[in-house]
């Protein structure tokens, strides 16, 4: 590892009150929540799969066309997700054999999240998209 300090590894170690790292300080080598919380949710994919499981249990291909993602990546993403404790999956072996996926109160929890962003976008993207600043 190079002896170098990366602009978040600045950010978190100690500094004075006017923004200058104090001369000694050792970076704070715990990841930040906040980039941690993205690393698991947040790519197109993962969270497009998680926002359409808030509205209840999905079989593949209804996940598949409410998401537009294609076979492969939605597989992958579902399999992420199943790893990483947001979402379950559950194995219906009466025929049609079909496979359900629905949220972990982990993914659960994440509903307020979303209901947030959506406030947020509804507020500043349509200024954005108007010209406004």
């Amino acid at each position: 590892m190079s002896s170098e300090s990366t602009p978040l590894e600045v950010d978190r170690a100690e500094t004075s009150t006017d923004g200058d790292v104090a001369v000694g300080s050792e970076p704070d080598d715990s990841p930040c929540p906040v980039i941690d919380s993205i690393e698991q949710i947040g790519s197109q994919w993962r969270l497009a799969v998680l926002h359409e499981l808030q509205k209840g249990e999905y079989r593949f291909n209804e996940l598949k066309r409410a998401t537009d993602a294609n076979a492969r990546t939605l597989s992958r993403v579902l399999e992420d997700l199943g790893e990483l404790g947001f979402v379950d999956r559950r194995l219906e072996e009466d025929a049609p054999i079909a496979t359900y996926y629905s949220l972990t109160p982990k993914g659960r929890s994440l509903e307020p999240v979303f209901d947030e962003i959506e406030c947020w976008a509804g507020s500043w993207l349509e200024e954005s998209a108007s010209g406004d600043e």
